[in-house]
Order: C-alpha cells, then structure tokens, then sequence
C-alpha cells in the first residue's frame, strides 16, 4: 500500500463494495462488448458485403478484435479508476500505459488486415492477373506498422530515439556483415518481385532442373515449391535469381519430337510417299499448330535414315499435349504398315557395324 501511496497519493483503499461495483463494470462492460458492440461490427460487415464493399468490410472484419480489447481495455481502466478512487486516464504515468495500449491496438488492427490480404491477395485486387508484388510489400508493410507502433509508443515514455537511432547506425554495419547471407536472400526476392518472372501458382523449372514445381508462396528470404516428388522446397531467393528459370505456366504450345529409323532399302518413292502422309496427318489434326510442322529425313548412315518428326500442340496442359501426340503416333504406324516400311534400331545398327 505504501508504494501505491507514493505513486499515487490520492489513492483511497477500497472497500468490499467498491470492490464488487468494479466487478460489476468489467462484467457489463464484457456483456456490451460482446452482445452489442461485436453484433454492431457483424451487422455492419454483411451490410457492406451485401453492397459489394469487400474492401471495407474486410477492414472492418480485421479491426473486429483489437475495437474489442481496445474497449474492454478502457473499462478495465475505468472499474480500476472507480476502485481506488483516482482518474487513470489523467495521471501522467497510468495515462501513458492507457494511451500506449489504444495505439497498440489501432496497429495491431491495421497488422491483422495487412496479414489478411498477405495470405489473399487476390481480394484486394480485381486483376485477373495475380501481382506478385502485393503480398511481397504486404509483408514489408507488416514489418514497417510494427516499427512504427513501436516508436509510437516509444515517443509517450520520452524515449531517446535519436541516440537508440544513432546506435542502430553504429551497429548496422557489424550486423550487415553478419547478415549478408541473408540481406542477399532479401533482395533476391525483391529482384523477384520487380522483375516478375512467376506468380504464386505459376509452374517452373531451372535450367539444371535441379528445382521444378508450383510456386505456393514467396517470401522476402525464400521461395516455396510445391515439387511432384520432394513436397514443399523453401528455395533462397538467391538461388532463383541467379540462374535461368522457366515459367512453364506461361508456355503457349508445346513441342512434340520423334525420330524414326527406317532401313535404307526401302524405295526412295515409297519413304516420300511416307514423309507427305505423315505430314499430312499432322497437318489435319485439329490439336497441332499448322504453321511449323517437319517430317524430313535429317541424318542418312550406313544401311538407315533418320527421319525426324516436329510438330507443336496449340496447349500448355501436359495431357492434351500426351493425347494428341499419341493419336498422331498410332496414326503413322498405321502408314508404315499400310505402305510396309521396315525400322531399324539404332542399337541393332551399331551391333551390324561391329560385326563387320
């Protein structure tokens, strides 16, 4: 009691029923809190979702909680205030605590709608496109909201911020050094984030095809990949940055290339006559591109011809692509057959001319 005294002289010891009033407050206080002022905030979401607000109303949604502690905050406060008989939203000291919680939960309401549209994006834009930089700088945004809160807050206790400053300064080097690892990472992503080579769902691939998946997430440091056989891969940003990638995602049409080997004593009239079906049939086929079609014989060795075939199928979809190229392949059997044209193997080829 003594040193409440000294930090507040005016401090009346409480009796039994200021004790129980005070009780009383948090309890009314709690029931408006709950059954008035949250009903309020759902009532006033809907009404915006309904007028296709959805901006609005997921801010309001986010601010739902922290409008929720604030208040319960300040009617703790005031039973606090009520029971010791001393205004604590006036004194000096207890006004800082009071005024360091409302500005903490005005942030913390403007965090929980940056983390909001940090993991869904894609409400906040009406693009079809994804932006790969909004949850990028969302997340950045988090990171500066909570500095800021911080110095806020800093700022009601007189805090010297020009020497805490003047120290970041003088350490920032040494910890850059320390760090530089990880600074490197950092602006990898935001070399990823400008030049927006994928998008979050986009497939990809890297040149050594070390790394290939569906991007499910980017961060500041890494990148993460759902691969077909590995699961989820956390990729520095670095690593990405620093070497070709392919965004299959964004593939307008794919290449099919086969090669037959066909013996070189079928008739030269007949392997043409084969050639012009086979492009034929390709050229028909309602799924192939029609402006780049090869059917040529590229490679002649002893006792066989090489002929290669490259066509492309107007689609990014791995089984359109598979069902076209098979159909297009049971169809030239069908023209060996018909104009009985005799294969060679390549390895039997190289059994002949070791033999001999």
């Amino acid at each position: 009691m003594d040193s409440l005294h000294w930090f507040l002289p005016k401090f009346t010891v409480p009796t039994w029923m200021d004790v129980l009033i005070a009780i009383i407050i948090c309890i009314v206080g709690w029931l408006i809190q709950r059954f008035v002022i949250k009903k309020i905030i759902n009532r006033l979401v809907t009404f915006l979702r309904n007028r296709h607000r959805n901006f609005q109303a997921n801010v309001l949604a986010q601010f739902n909680k922290a409008i929720g502690y604030a208040f319960m905050t300040a009617v703790i406060v005031l039973s606090l205030s009520y029971l010791i008989d001393v205004s604590l939203f006036t004194h000096k000291s207890t006004k800082n605590f009071v005024l360091s919680i409302m500005v903490f939960f005005a942030f913390k309401g403007i965090y929980d709608v940056l983390n909001f549209y940090t993991k869904q994006p894609f409400q906040l834009t009406s693009e079809e496109e994804q932006n790969v930089l909004l949850p990028f700088f969302l997340r950045i945004g988090k990171v500066v909201i909570m500095i800021f809160a911080m110095f806020t807050i800093a700022s009601f206790w007189n805090f010297n911020l020009n020497g805490f400053l003047t120290g970041i300064g003088l350490t920032g080097v040494a910890i850059a050094f320390g760090i530089r690892d990880t600074l490197a990472h950092v602006f990898g992503g935001m070399s990823v984030a400008l030049d927006n080579p994928f998008q979050i769902g986009d497939w990809i691939a890297t040149e050594d095809q070390k790394i290939e998946g569906t991007i499910e997430d980017i961060n500041l440091r890494s990148t993460l990949i759902q691969t077909g056989d590995k699961g989820l891969v956390y990729v520095p940003n670095s690593y990405l940055v620093n070497r070709p990638i392919y965004n299959l995602s964004r593939r307008e049409k794919r290449k099919c290339e086969q090669f037959l080997y066909v013996a070189a004593t079928n008739e030269e009239e007949t392997l043409r006559s084969v050639l012009t079906a086979i492009h034929k049939e390709i050229y028909l086929h309602a799924g192939t591109e029609k402006d780049m079609i090869h059917v040529y014989i590229d490679e002649f060795h002893h006792d066989r011809y090489r002929v290669l075939i490259r066509f492309f199928v107007a689609t990014n979809d791995t089984a359109v692509m598979l069902e076209v190229r098979q159909e297009i392949f049971f169809a030239i059997r069908q023209i060996l057959e018909e104009l009985s044209i005799t294969l060679v193997s390549p390895d039997e080829e190289e059994g002949l001319r070791s033999k001999k």
